[in-house]
């Protein structure tokens, strides 16, 4: 579950005030608004990223407000998914595991895991450069379900995709959700892919959330 209660957030000059609602443990829910009406800004403070002026942001049943990042549960994927340009698909997907302290034996397993069911078996020992959009955006993917979290959190993942892959992308994404039982909250511009991804939808106007 992700509650949010009557939540208040600046970010330097731009601030978005009392804004609530919750997706249920395991549903997908996804917030719609133009540009610069806060989506980023209400997701970036779920995920301990952006400072909370007031209000409570409640996680699988436990407030997290005053939680920092890595505690929170959360895997995330940025918009541009943020790819470390040194390292292999492999370390990609080892990263979270390890810090989370997972032994050698559980990581390879759960790489080979992801691998398969992300269709980048053949990428695994490639680095970023060069691979597609698509990929890379399955790399990001992968990386942020690597530690198996219970809250994943995407900002706008599939905005730079053609409509092909875009389409692929989505089936992929709700599959994974689903099958690993995951609750979820995906940042678009896009009221297609809403209607295409969404259990819950919400949207921000002049400076209000409302649910569709």
């Amino acid at each position: 579950m992700i509650e949010v209660d009557s939540l208040t957030v600046r970010a330097g000059d731009f601030r978005i005030e009392d804004v609530s609602f919750e997706i249920p443990t395991g549903a997908y829910g996804v917030l719609m608004g133009k540009t610069g009406c806060g989506k980023t800004t209400i997701l970036e403070a779920i995920c301990g990223l952006k400072h909370v002026e007031s209000g409570k942001i409640i996680l699988m049943g436990e407030e997290a407000t005053t939680k920092a990042a890595g505690d929170r549960g959360i895997g995330f994927v940025p918009q541009d998914g943020s790819l470390f340009l040194t390292k292999t698909v492999r370390d990609h997907f080892a990263f979270g595991p390890k810090v989370k302290g997972w032994d050698s034996e559980r990581i390879d397993e759960r790489i080979e895991e992801l691998a398969k069911s992300l269709s980048v078996e053949h990428l695994l020992d490639r680095k970023p450069h060069g691979l597609s959009g698509g990929e890379r955006q399955r790399v990001a993917l992968g990386r942020a379900l690597a530690f198996r979290p219970k809250i994943l959190c995407l900002d706008e993942p599939l905005s730079a995709l053609d409509e092909d892959t875009h389409g692929e992308m989505i089936d992929l994404i709700k599959a994974l959700v689903t099958e690993e039982g995951i609750t979820a909250l995906h940042i678009t511009h896009s009221r297609r892919e809403a209607e295409l991804i969404a259990d819950f939808q919400f949207r921000i106007e002049d400076g209000e959330l409302m649910a569709l």
